[in-house]
């Protein structure tokens, strides 16, 4: 893949004193500031002109009143995208909006189950879905991934135990995986769509990372499952778009659909959406697929130069680029090193941020979750840095 000629994503961006989570925040989690981060999921890159041009024509109407998502180009936007990218037709009748992914893998936690009900997720996983479990009272039944060959796979003959025991009512799919990158299988989809339904299992797909697959194709669970199903996404991790707030998601119950955006209103209040993220979604839906395509390439010559250096110095890391996400998921397990005093290597030596495996579970141990989501020279600094804190723990 070759670095874009059409868009800048070398040029570095400052967004110290924007607010920044990556950036202005970084010593809420690492203890101290003036860290170079690569850690929370967004991208140092400005948004695509075509996003930037519709958000300035709707700023520049001046009037900026009480909205509603329920209009035909928002719902049709989605419906396109769903078709041009993944050859998948949708019912546009089954969409419902809300604030964030997140929130509504919470509000159908609470339609679908009670509190002390279990929740199987497959692990290491992204560390909100403990965090969002455990706050509304519910269990967690991991289901282990198994690394092989480079590759991450279930074991779908214990999946199935988990799915079996009377108090799971939802598995929490992470379709593609983070932090491992997996991509899931039409073959992989069938089977757990079939288990799902015998067991009367409540699925929610969470596919945010839906767009940065490089190997193979993404498939959405819709087009798989069976029984009770939600898919969520949003265009605000393909687009670099969360400081909007919006995410969308598609309900095959009817009864759901309807409790679910009678919670919504009447419970939490969320009656009227973010304008500009429909606005947003609405331009990158429908024009944004060059400015996708070009973000891509760079994002995966990202990932090349991460596993290029990296195995270069450590050839016995044999590390691959992850099937899908711009998050390098690292794995040192053949090298012993010490996580903790890794990260104080990285921290207080190095000046880095970098996710520790362990935020994703014990499974995470000795691994590392670099997100590459940025300039070209900011990665080179990163891995660096890896390098460095490795030889000095050696």
């Amino acid at each position: 893949m070759a670095l874009s000629n059409l868009f800048d994503f070398n040029t570095p961006i400052d967004r110290k004193g924007t607010w920044c989570t990556q950036w202005d925040y970084v010593q809420d989690r690492f203890g101290i500031a003036n860290l170079v981060p690569f850690t929370i999921s967004d991208m140092d890159f400005k948004i695509a002109p075509c996003i930037e041009e519709a958000l300035h024509r709707r700023i520049s109407h001046g009037v900026l009143g009480y909205s509603r998502w329920q209009n035909e180009e928002y719902l049709e936007a989605i419906k396109y995208w769903y078709s041009s990218q993944f050859n998948a037709t949708i019912d546009t009748n089954m969409i419902v909006y809300g604030p964030s992914v997140i929130y509504m893998v919470a509000k159908l936690i609470n339609l679908w189950s009670q509190q002390n009900d279990s929740i199987v997720v497959h692990t290491p996983a992204y560390d909100a879905f403990y965090k969002t479990i455990i706050g509304n009272k519910r269990k967690i039944e991991a289901c282990p991934l198994i690394k092989r060959d480079n590759s991450w796979y279930c074991d779908m003959n214990y999946l199935e135990t988990l799915l079996a025991k009377k108090e799971v009512k939802i598995l929490l799919l992470c379709n593609p995986h983070n932090p491992t990158g997996k991509v899931w299988s039409k073959e992989e989809l069938a089977i757990i769509a079939a288990l799902c339904e015998k067991y009367h299992v409540n699925v929610i797909s969470d596919e945010i990372h839906m767009d940065m697959v490089w190997k193979g194709s993404h498939n959405p669970w819709c087009q798989y499952g069976k029984n009770s199903w939600a898919v969520l996404s949003s265009a605000s991790k393909s687009f670099n778009i969360p400081a909007l707030t919006g995410a969308y998601g598609l309900i095959q119950c009817e009864k759901t659909r309807e409790n679910y955006l009678n919670q919504i209103k009447a419970c939490d209040g969320v009656s009227s959406p973010a304008v500009l993220s429909l606005v947003a979604t609405i331009a990158a839906y429908k024009q944004g697929h060059i400015w996708l395509h070009e973000l891509k390439n760079y994002l995966y010559n990202n990932l090349d130069f991460v596993a290029k250096q990296l195995n270069h110095v450590f050839p016995q890391l044999d590390y691959a680029i992850p099937d899908s996400t711009y998050l390098a998921w690292i794995d040192l397990r053949k090298l012993n090193i010490d996580d903790i005093k890794l990260q104080e290597n990285l921290i207080h030596e190095q000046g880095v941020a970098i996710m520790p495996g362990y935020t994703y579970g014990p499974e995470g141990n000795q691994f590392l979750r670099l997100n590459i989501g940025c300039p070209r020279s900011k990665v080179e600094t990163g891995v660096n840095a890896i390098i460095n804190a490795i030889k000095a723990l050696e």
